[in-house]
């Protein structure tokens, strides 16, 4: 059972992770690539259950741990520390931020194999990827409730998707299991379960200033397991990539 959650990165999806962890009673240990003194506010916001240090520190501490940094960075993830761990990759590829990845452009591999590889002794599961900061914190319900989401989840282990499926539940999420990490392109930009279905139908007529304003003030669009799993079959896969969204920044 996971009692303490590590956070390696705390951008938007870190930090809307942190504080749903908080509400559901876990512990949680805050890092970033700038020191623990930066995350002082965030820590005051988190409260009591809440502490900052380094992304060693936070490996050391999570039962369970996640890594939500630009994907450029995957490769300092701190391996050591995070051996023998299931870690939760958040990460997306987006060539406009973390620049061009060979291995992702020619299309043989996934981001999350990438991550698999630099943590050999780790066991990967990729996560909350697939939906924005601001509708992850806001969808979260109670077991049962007629307006529960899921989220797609992939991996190679059984047990450290088991492990994650039970922190989804916790966090007020189901849970679909798409396959392994060499699936895990069916929850990345550009296919059909990226974002937009949790998100609802913009009004037509929006400047940019009020388009934003609205986004930020938009209920989620509840997607349930079985419509993950639709969307999830109808993926086709394209060039690796996509375009950065509000809220994909990791760190």
């Amino acid at each position: 059972m996971t009692k303490t959650l590590g956070l390696i990165g705390t951008g938007m999806i870190g930090g809307a992770l942190s504080r749903l962890a908080v509400a559901a009673g876990l512990d949680v240990v805050v890092s970033n690539s700038r020191g623990p003194q930066s995350l002082a506010d965030l820590v005051a916001e988190l409260g009591p259950r809440a502490r900052a240090a380094t992304p060693a520190e936070a490996a050391e501490a999570g039962d369970l741990v996640v890594a939500t940094i630009p994907l450029r960075a995957y490769d300092r993830l701190p391996a050591a520390a995070l051996a023998g761990r299931t870690v939760i990759d958040t990460m997306n590829y987006y060539p406009e931020r973390d620049g061009r990845l060979p291995e992702l452009d020619e299309g043989g591999t996934t981001s999350s194999t990438l991550v698999q590889r630099h943590l050999a002794d780790s066991r990967v599961v990729k996560a909350f990827n697939s939906i924005d900061f601001h509708h992850l914190f806001i969808g979260a319900r109670p077991v049962g409730a007629p307006d529960r989401s899921a989220l797609p989840i992939a991996g190679d282990d059984p047990a450290a998707k088991a492990e994650v499926t039970a922190l989804l539940d916790t966090l007020g999420y189901d849970a679909v299991d798409l396959g392994t990490l060499a699936e895990s392109w069916r929850s990345e930009p550009g296919t059909p379960v990226y974002v937009q279905p949790y998100i609802p139908r913009q009004p037509e007529g929006l400047s940019q200033e009020e388009a934003g304003r609205w986004f930020f003030e938009s209920p989620i669009a509840p997607l349930p397991a079985a419509r993950v799993e639709e969307l999830l079959a109808q993926a086709v896969r394209g060039p690796a990539g996509g375009t950065l969204p509000a809220g994909a920044l990791g760190d």
